[in-house]
């Protein structure tokens, strides 16, 4: 009788490290594409901030810009 309870937690424990795993096979795999994303996205921000720096210097060139901008 002690046997059978020990096996069902062993069990189980078995079963919790197995399913634990595959998620961080998961997350693993994931890590990948979220880290291009955020790499894209920061290029994607330098080019705005080049963008606004270029509109600021021609709206000033053009004199559209009030003096406190």
């Amino acid at each position: 009788m002690t046997d059978e309870p020990d096996n069902i937690v062993l069990a189980l424990l078995r079963k919790i490290d197995q399913r634990t795993e595959r998620m961080a096979d998961d997350l693993q795999d994931l890590k990948v594409p979220v880290t291009a994303t955020e790499e894209g996205l920061a290029g994607v921000k330098r080019r705005l901030d080049r963008l606004e720096i270029r509109v600021d210097r021609i709206e000033r060139r053009l004199e559209l810009t009030d003096a406190s901008h």
